[in-house]
C-alpha cells in the first residue's frame, strides 16, 4: 500500500513541482527560438531514435547479452526520454526549453517507433513474432499532467508576477533539487533487490550504455555545431530514458518480468552517469 502511494501520488507530485520550477525560468520566446531554428531538435531526434537503438544493439551483441535481457535493453533504448532529464539539464546549465520541447516530441514519436523496434528485438533475440501495443493513453496522460500543465503554470506565474517570480525562483529551484534527490533515493530503495542481485552482471552494461550515449549525444551535437548548452542538453536527452514506460511494456504488455530487469536497473543507474555528466558540464557551460 505504501509503495503504491509513493508511485501513484508522491513521485508524480514531486515531478510536477520540478517541472513547475523549471517553467518559472522559461518564456514563450525560448520555445519560439526552437521552432524558428529546429536544427537542435532534429539532431536530438537523430541521436535518440537512430543512434541509441543502433548502439544498444551493437553493445548487446558485443557483450553477449541474450534472450529476455537483450530484449529488455532494447525496450529501454526504444523508450522516450524521461521527464527528470529536464531537471538534469537545468543542473548542467543546458538549454531547458530545448529539453522540455524534446521530451514532448520524443514521447509522441515513440508511439510509432517503439512497436517496430520491440517487435524486431523479440524476433531477433527470442525468435518470436508479437505485436506490441504502446500504452498511448498513459503516455499522453504523462505528457499532459507531468510536463505540459506544470511548465505552463510556471510560465503563467512568471508572466503575471515577474518581479515576485525573480525573487522566488531560486528558492523553488533549490526545493526542486532536493526533491530530485528524493526521487533518486526512492528509485534505489524501490529497486534495491534488483540492483543487489544483478549488479555484477547487468549493472555494468547498463552504466556503460548510459555513459556511451551521454558522450555520443554530446559529441554529435558538437559536431553539428550546436551551442555548448544545446550539446549538453542533447547528451542528456539521448541517454536519460523513461524507465516507467519500459517496465509497463515488459511486465504489462509483453508479460515478461525478466525483460523488466534491464529497464529497472537502467532507470536507477542512469542517474549516476547523468549526475556525473551534469557536474562536469557545469564547469564548462557559461552561466549566461
Amino acid at each position: 500500500m505504501q509503495g503504491e502511494i509513493v508511485t501513484t501520488v508522491l513521485l508524480p507530485a514531486i515531478l510536477a513541482f520540478i517541472m513547475f520550477s523549471l517553467g518559472l525560468g522559461l518564456t514563450l520566446g525560448d520555445f519560439r527560438r526552437i521552432i524558428v531554428q529546429p536544427r537542435a531538435l532534429l539532431v536530438g531526434v537523430f541521436c535518440h531514435f537512430v543512434l541509441l537503438p543502433v548502439v544498444c544493439y551493437l553493445m548487446v551483441t558485443a557483450f553477449g547479452v541474450t534472450g529476455a535481457f537483450a530484449v529488455g535493453f532494447m525496450i529501454i533504448a526504444s523508450c522516450p526520454t524521461g521527464s527528470t532529464s529536464n531537471m538534469l539539464t537545468y543542473l548542467a546549465r543546458g538549454d531547458v526549453a530545448l529539453a522540455v520541447s524534446f521530451t514532448a516530441v520524443a514521447s509522441v514519436m515513440t508511439m510509432f517507433t517503439l512497436p517496430f523496434i520491440v517487435a524486431w528485438s523479440l524476433n531477433t533475440f527470442m525468435g518470436t513474432q508479437q505485436t506490441v501495443q504502446v500504452p498511448v493513453s498513459m503516455m499522453m496522460g504523462q505528457i499532459f499532467m507531468l510536463l505540459a500543465v506544470p511548465v505552463a503554470t510556471g510560465m503563467v506565474v512568471r508572466h503575471v508576477w515577474p518581479e515576485g517570480t525573480k525573487r522566488r525562483e531560486p528558492v523553488a529551484t533549490r526545493i526542486a533539487t532536493v526533491l530530485f534527490i528524493i526521487i533518486l533515493v526512492l528509485a534505489i530503495a524501490k529497486n534495491w533487490t534488483l540492483l543487489r542481485d544483478n549488479f555484477t552482471t547487468l549493472a555494468p552494461f547498463a552504466v556503460g550504455l548510459n555513459l556511451v550515449m551521454l558522450a555520443i549525444g554530446f559529441l554529435v551535437a558538437w559536431i553539428a555545431r550546436l551551442s555548448r548548452k544545446q550539446s549538453v542538453t542533447l547528451g542528456i536527452e539521448t541517454a536519460m530514458q523513461n524507465a516507467t514506460l519500459a517496465l509497463v511494456i515488459s511486465s504489462t504488455v509483453l508479460k515478461q518480468d525478466a525483460m523488466a530487469v534491464p529497464g529497472a536497473l537502467y532507470g536507477v543507474l542512469m542517474y549516476a552517469g547523468g549526475l556525473l555528466f551534469a557536474a562536469l558540464m557545469r564547469r564548462f557551460v557559461n552561466k549566461d
